[in-house]
């Protein structure tokens, strides 16, 4: 009798894999300061932690951004969503930008920032309010987007940690201007 294969469903054409909820690196881990490598391949690998990347911060409840040093790997890739924060009225959505580079900025603002790589701790950051930022996507097209206020404090920040920078390299004062973070009841 003939063998039967089962169908493959990894990589199947519209079915996604499982989740994979990366663990996430913390401080002071020394990728978390590494300059991240541009990506020069935009195929099957940078999508998996594309994947990767919007699974694991969606397992962190109220998580808006997470960067891929955040999760191990040294690409410039990072995964932001805003989408129902009640300070962006109108989120670009889910976003994985690949080699971003900020092309304009305007205005300051400080703000309270936390990290899931310092999860005792949030900071006081200065950042611009408006800003442009040209990358590619998972395709490898080259896009431009303009975000402001909590939305592009969303995006520098995951920017930040493909460059090493954590906000604790941000903040004007380590004795004032980072707080033991608040911790939140379950129930």
């Amino acid at each position: 009798m003939p063998r039967t294969r089962r169908a493959r469903h990894v990589g199947a054409v519209g079915v996604r894999a499982p989740p994979l909820i990366r663990p996430v690196v913390i401080y002071p881990d020394r990728r978390l300061k590494t300059p991240c490598a541009p990506v020069r391949s935009f195929g099957a690998a940078l999508a998996r932690l594309a994947r990767d990347l919007e699974d694991t911060a969606r397992s962190f409840p109220r998580t808006t951004g997470i960067a891929a040093p955040q999760v191990g790997e040294l690409w410039r890739a990072c995964f932001v969503d805003c989408t129902g924060h009640p300070k962006v009225p109108e989120p670009h959505g889910p976003l994985v930008l690949v080699n971003p580079v900020l092309m304009h900025h305007s205005g300051a603002e400080t703000g309270r920032e936390g990290c899931l790589s310092l999860p005792e701790i949030t900071a006081n950051v200065e950042r611009p309010v408006e800003i442009a930022v040209r990358f590619r996507d998972l395709a490898g097209d080259l896009r431009e987007i303009e975000a402001s206020g909590f939305e592009a404090r969303v995006i520098l920040h995951e920017m930040d940690h493909l460059d090493g920078v954590l906000i604790l390299d941000r903040v004007r004062s380590l004795a004032l201007d980072v707080f033991p973070r608040k911790k939140r009841s379950g129930g």
